[in-house]
């Protein structure tokens, strides 16, 4: 099964990308958020692909990352770039 996330892990991310460990409205600390949640998933499907539950829940948290990053990439596209750049995301829309 995929690794849950500590407290501690949660307050990081927000810490890192949000400003502080209690700001979890910030559309930057949910998509770092997400992000780490996508990759600790895909690694978990590269060892058990038959694994059907997860592999949707997966690609509904892709999508919810997907639709949070437009918000951010019409609200503000710097911060939308920063963001991008620092996560590693190759993202397929071009603003």
């Amino acid at each position: 099964m995929a690794k849950y996330i500590t407290k501690e892990k949660r307050a990081e991310i927000f810490t890192e990308y949000a400003g502080s460990a209690t700001n979890t409205g910030s559309t930057e600390g949910q998509v770092a958020l997400l992000t780490f949640r996508i990759t600790s998933l895909s690694e978990h499907l590269k060892s058990n692909h038959k694994d059907h539950a997860t592999r949707r829940s997966l690609l509904k948290m892709v999508g919810h990352r997907r639709s949070l990053l437009a918000y951010l990439a019409k609200k503000d596209v710097l911060k939308y770039r920063e963001l991008i750049a620092k996560l590693g995301i190759r993202d397929t829309l071009k603003r």
